[in-house]
């Protein structure tokens, strides 16, 4: 798989933050975002971003050069048409997903890969909605894509032996740690720490203990950087729920059952640190 050129549809934070990855390591790299001047938004932070790796000594400013040159920041969905691999990085909404790759579909050429950074969406319903089932696999980049190593690829059925290899190389070319999970709910991280954090908030709801307690439990006890609710007002309690419910849709165990306490916070926009309240209050 020789890839000297990738697309990125988004310009969020993990879009943002992929594209400084692939740019640093030399891949032409083109955000598409909504319009010119959101794509233009995700390269100012990135340049942002390389300006305090700079000044922190992590990093030259000949580096911070050469990686804002692999940046190209544009509007169309068209100009995706010379990437050789496209990574769409949008929200967690199917449909949206499912139109964007009817889009590429028709732009992008018939050997152009294409792969979706979804966390609990199915790959193969995405694959599906193209007429290359073959070339679409599962790059799982996690939050910050600069910062964390790790990169779940999921083949689907379908996707050609060759680019599971090729994935992989890819991942190891950006600096990735890449493991192959199947094309199931959660993969493998968020299968495993899913349910964790979400019966953690049912300790909280049943009153097991305090949620400082839970906390320290873990972190302490475990070794954990973090305890689960605070994890949980890290990742975001409704982009939380939505991975806990495709958990539960697709496994049906009553344990995967999304904690009423998680839902009714969800329905009341306690969302975590990004509305500033979550299981704790970030206002101050």
């Amino acid at each position: 798989m020789d890839v000297n050129t990738i697309g990125i549809v988004g310009t969020g934070q993990m879009a943002t933050g992929i594209a400084e990855v692939t740019a640093k390591a030399g891949i032409k790299t083109i955000i598409r975002g909504r319009n010119a001047d959101r794509a233009a938004a995700s390269v100012d932070k990135i340049a942002k971003s390389l300006e305090r790796a700079v000044d922190k000594g992590r990093a030259t400013a000949e580096e911070k050069d050469a990686t804002l040159g692999n940046l190209t920041a544009t509007g169309h969905l068209g100009d995706l048409a010379q990437a050789d691999l496209v990574i769409e990085c949008l929200a967690e909404e199917l449909d949206l997903k499912l139109a964007t790759f009817r889009e590429l579909e028709d732009v992008c050429p018939d050997n152009t890969i294409l792969t979706s950074t979804t966390s609990s969406l199915s790959i193969t319903e995405i694959a599906m909605a193209t007429q290359r089932p073959t070339k679409v696999i599962g790059l799982h980049f996690f939050n910050p894509a600069p910062v964390m190593k790790l990169v779940e690829i999921v083949p689907t059925l379908l996707t050609d032996e060759d680019l599971v290899e090729g994935a992989r190389k890819l991942c190891e070319q950006l600096g990735k740690v890449p493991v192959v999970a199947r094309d199931r709910a959660g993969f493998i991280v968020n299968a495993l720490l899913f349910p964790y954090l979400n019966h953690a908030a049912r300790m909280l709801e049943a009153g097991y203990a305090s949620r400082e307690d839970i906390d320290a439990a873990m972190m302490n006890g475990c070794g954990h950087p973090m305890g689960p609710l605070q994890l949980l007002d890290l990742v975001g309690n409704d982009v939380s729920l939505e991975i806990v419910e495709s958990l539960y849709k697709e496994f049906r165990d009553p344990f995967l059952a999304p904690a009423p306490l998680l839902k009714q916070m969800v329905a009341a926009g306690l969302l975590g640190r990004k509305t500033g309240r979550g299981f704790y209050d970030y206002s101050k």
